[in-house]
């Protein structure tokens, strides 16, 4: 069977089962992650390299990669833009087109006007050390025609997984028994050798090169050993720099069927009292429906809120109610929101953000900049 017959719709059952795994179940590193997904989606492994490899060239899955948790190899922030109405698209393509170390791109609105709803572009960033988070953005700015911006790093996690097809059926209020786990921030250095695994391993794949030891090419790319290889790997993956194995779909675009992952992608705000921060995190990210969770302070421009996530939905009104699930149950957890809000997505794109410091100098060469600028 060609891929071009093979089904490629997320609605097919054996799709369904094989996502449900291998959108954000698959995590470490794994020697052979198609045969854990294979494993937990009941099908055999043939199938799924099969399967993945046609919804890839379908679109429908838009890219198959080994994350990492870039928070510990760069400073990252999610940024906030205050831009022109007339320079809007403008910066958008800019920013998604031209700077590498810019990830989710997003237009956001708010129901009705409130703290902050003037910052319509919403962003990721990760910045190599040495090099600065606030000079980058500033050269950002200048470059799009922003006129403000605010950076807003994550000074912990608490949920980090996306599992869009799997959410689908989940219903308000669902949670995990226990409260969700916490991440650090904090960075951590590679040497050379362990920075030429982790750029073979992070590149996301062809559907040519999805096979059963698909490590393999890789490891010679970094010049190691499968074993080797391997090893630098799995001891990436337990200091928590190597996140999971993928499949991302494209969920906001129509896909080739004409259907949508999801729909709406909501940023919820909310302020707790200081010191309750991590209480706070740790309940929100219990909820099924969170993609991210975060403690970031957003400073009197967004009311100040402290704890920040992200949900998805196919309809406005369904997401709204895992947000008043989420607030229900902060109140019963004797957590108090003395102010909350909703920021809904619009256009956006989505890349993984380069973190290496030899690419940034190349970038830096490239746009005609002195790297050493760009490091206060």
């Amino acid at each position: 069977m060609t891929t071009s017959t093979v089904p490629t719709s997320i609605d097919d059952p054996v799709n369904a089962a094989i996502l449900s795994v291998s959108e954000d179940r698959v995590q470490g590193f794994h020697r052979r992650p198609l045969e854990v997904i294979a494993e937990g989606s009941d099908a055999d492994v043939d199938t799924v390299i099969t399967r993945i490899a046609a919804m890839l060239e379908a679109g429908t899955i838009r890219r198959v990669r080994q994350t990492l948790l870039s928070t510990s190899l760069a400073p990252g922030a999610l940024v906030a833009w205050r831009v022109p109405p007339e320079r809007l698209d403008e910066a958008f393509d800019w920013m998604f087109r031209e700077d590498p170390f810019t990830g989710h791109v997003v237009i956001r609105t708010t129901d009705r006007e409130t703290p902050g709803s003037d910052y319509r572009l919403w962003t990721t960033l990760k910045v190599p050390r040495p090099f600065s988070l606030e000079a980058h953005a500033r050269h950002l700015a200048e470059r799009t025609g922003a006129t403000d911006f605010a950076l807003l790093p994550a000074k912990r996690l608490f949920a980090l997984g996306v599992g869009h097809v799997r959410r689908r059926s989940v219903e308000p209020g669902e949670r995990t028994p226990e409260p969700g786990r916490v991440l650090d921030t904090e960075v951590v250095d590679l040497n050379d050798r362990e920075w030429r695994v982790l750029t073979a391993l992070k590149r996301e794949f062809t559907p040519a090169e999805l096979s059963r030891e698909l490590w393999a090419p890789r490891a010679a790319e970094a010049g190691e050993t499968l074993e080797g290889f391997c090893e630098v790997a799995a001891d990436l993956a337990s200091r928590d720099i190597v996140g999971r194995f993928s499949t991302f779909l494209e969920h906001a675009k129509r896909l080739a069927d004409g259907t949508r992952v999801t729909r709406y992608n909501a940023l919820f705000h909310w302020r707790v009292p200081a010191g309750r921060e991590l209480d706070a995190g740790q309940e929100v990210g219990r909820h099924h429906c969170m993609t991210h969770a975060y403690w970031r302070e957003g400073g009197p421009a967004f009311a100040d809120v402290n704890v920040m996530g992200v949900a998805h939905g196919t309809e406005k009104d369904r997401v709204l109610a895992h947000k008043a699930a989420i607030d229900d149950h902060l109140a019963e957890a004797g957590i108090p929101v003395e102010y909350t809000n909703v920021f809904w997505g619009g256009r956006s794109e989505i890349k993984p953000s380069e973190i290496s410091p030899y690419a940034y100098r190349d970038w830096c060469a490239a746009q005609g900049l002195d790297p050493a600028t760009m490091t206060a």
